[in-house]
């Protein structure tokens, strides 16, 4: 199938680069559901990073730990409005600057210094385990901070021996419209959604607050049905204290997170031989012989119960614990109606007299 990701849903929880991976996705034939569980806004007064720029001016780091692109562009440029980019520059040349990923090692040169290392695994840990090895008793840290303050980080620094001067960059929000978070949960918690992507650790903590007392049937969901790719380790590491299954890729490229999901996905999908024709159960869609039918939730309830005992007869009543709550034998009747009209194909969906329906399989 050209389309590598038809038929599957994925929820996308980014948002500064929301619309690039959702194209990504969607020219691989997914269907996207937007639902930002946090935005990134500047600090609305600045004075508190305007004095922590003083004091590494004032008292030089010696080291410097650049956390994000994003964080160290944005710090340079507020600089360059203060009239102490040069200054500043200068100071920091003199400094060990490690750069916990390949995005800040980028704003690192682009900004003319250079980076001394980088943590195999962008963890913030492996990066205290390297100073601590190295040496910070006595030694003053920047520290540039990537949203919301990391007491761990500068409590182990200290506890070395280290000051930790820490750089308040930008800082975390929650989204200007909340419904399509919540949103999300509900498909979630009712399976509706084939995998939910994350580009940042705090946007899992905010789609767990989201969720509120449905957190752990959120949690549930991605322990069976639900996949969750992130887009690296660090990002990965709040569902991992969970226990929940990751999919994330070998490097923290959007890129390679999309073809993370193209390589798993479509091995989830069901292959059954039914009355002469192949039907593939890939996400929330049929494909009958290579033609992809796009199903509404009810129908492709129904088929996928039928699907994971093929050839064996369901009743109405074991079809309407597939179905929403509130549901009644006439609305399993409707959505099996509705399924064959779906597929488009006689004879998959067999009605079998005073017992219920099956597939008939080859």
């Amino acid at each position: 199938m050209a389309d590598e990701l038809a038929g599957f849903t994925i929820g996308v929880t980014a948002d500064r680069r929301r619309d690039e991976l959702a194209a990504m996705l969607e020219r691989r034939g997914a269907r996207v559901v937007l639902a930002p569980a946090l935005r990134i806004v500047p600090l609305a007064d600045d004075s508190e990073l305007r004095a922590a720029t003083r004091a590494c001016l004032d008292n030089p780091p010696d080291v410097l730990v650049a956390n994000t692109g994003i964080g160290m562009r944005g710090w340079l440029e507020a600089a360059e409005g203060w009239g102490l980019a040069e200054p500043l520059r200068l100071v920091l040349s003199r400094a060990y600057i490690v750069a916990r990923g390949p995005k800040a090692r980028g704003a690192i040169r682009a900004a003319g210094l250079h980076d001394e290392w980088s943590p195999a695994s962008e963890s913030c840990e492996e990066v205290i385990t390297h100073l601590k090895d190295r040496g910070v008793a006595g030694q003053l840290v920047a520290m540039q901070l990537h949203g919301d303050r990391q007491p761990e980080c500068t409590a182990a620094l200290e506890e070395a021996g280290a000051a930790v001067i820490e750089l308040p960059v930008y800082r975390w929000a929650p989204p200007t419209d909340p419904a399509p978070l919540h949103r999300l949960v509900d498909l979630i918690t009712g399976r509706l959604v084939d995998a939910v992507t994350f580009t940042s650790a705090p946007a899992v903590e905010a789609l767990l607050r989201a969720a509120g007392p449905s957190a752990d049937a959120v949690l549930d969901a991605f322990r069976s049905d639900v996949l969750a790719a992130c887009v690296g380790p660090v990002t990965a590491t709040p569902l991992r204290r969970h226990g929940i299954p990751v999919l994330a890729p070998g490097r923290a490229r959007l890129g390679a997170l999309v073809r993370t999901l193209i390589d798993e996905l479509p091995q989830r999908a069901v292959n059954v031989k039914v009355a002469g024709h192949l039907l593939t159960l890939r996400g929330h869609a049929a494909v009958v012989d290579g033609e992809l039918r796009p199903l509404a939730p009810a129908p492709m309830a129904v088929l996928r119960a039928l699907a994971q005992s093929p050839g064996r007869v369901l009743s109405r009543a074991a079809l309407l614990r597939t179905l929403p709550r509130g549901a009644d034998e006439h609305a399993v009747e409707m959505a099996v109606a509705r399924l064959r009209a779906g597929l488009g194909t006689p004879g998959v969906i067999q009605t079998v007299v005073k017992r219920g329906y099956r597939l008939p399989v080859d």
